[in-house]
């Protein structure tokens, strides 16, 4: 790495969620700190109700902390509730998802369920079409772009949420499950394709996973238990 200021992605600063009040009162996550370089695939591991997907939330903007702070790319987005930019916007410029079901929209084909982002964001339809048919020729599903997702395979589906992920170029790339209801040939598939996507076009990218199976292909691992986040052992 060079500087670490100009590869550093992601950073949370004891990010911490609380529901509730009183005897209600929840702690989801609790001081979670993280950093994250451009080119690094992470895994994020723990128990169901740990805290993994709170954390996912919050570094998408998607689900505020109740105190820390979220800065992507060195800039400040999110301190506490508080946003410090356009979230909505900012997140359609700089993040991508990838969801445990691929949530491909089953009247579009693979080619527009990609081009679709890229649109929405303001692309030309024609710079569209090119951009998401050189995404899936890129994850290996070119031959499939004129097919409706119920025409692809589990990993084939997948592949398509990925590109779709990948559409306006982010610096960040999140999953929650991703290979949940796929076998472990698919899954590893999947797996070895957000460390190409990561190392390749150095996206920072974060899985939340149960998958064991495939734990080589990060660079880092994380473990949550309890709202509290510790770097794994090796």
């Amino acid at each position: 790495m060079s500087d670490a200021g100009e590869t550093l992605a992601i950073e949370t600063d004891r990010l911490t969620k609380i529901y509730g009040s009183g005897n209600t009162e929840v702690v989801a996550m609790r001081d979670v700190s993280m950093q994250v370089h451009r080119g690094e695939v992470v895994a994020l591991l723990g128990p169901s109700g740990s805290g993994k997907s709170t954390f996912l939330t919050a570094v998408g903007l998607i689900n505020p902390p109740t105190a820390g702070r979220v800065l992507i790319g060195g800039k400040l987005v999110v301190e506490g509730d508080v946003p410090h930019t356009n979230l909505r916007s900012f997140r359609r410029r700089h993040l991508g998802f990838v969801f445990q079901k691929s949530n491909l929209i089953p009247f579009l084909s693979a080619r527009e369920n990609v081009q679709i982002a890229m649109q929405l964001n303001g692309d030309t339809p024609k710079s569209a079409r090119t951009r998401a048919q050189e995404l899936l020729d890129y994850l290996g599903v070119g031959d499939r772009g004129e097919n409706l997702p119920s025409m692809l395979s589990g990993g084939q589906q997948q592949r398509v949420a990925v590109a779709r992920a990948l559409a306006n170029h982010p610096s960040v790339i999140l999953a929650d499950e991703p290979t949940a209801a796929l076998d472990s040939h698919r899954g590893r598939q999947v797996m070895e394709l957000f460390a190409k996507v990561a190392h390749e076009q150095q996206a920072a990218v974060i899985v939340v996973t149960h998958d064991h199976r495939s734990l080589d292909v990060f660079d880092t691992r994380y473990e949550m238990e309890d709202g509290l986040m510790r770097l794994a052992e090796s």
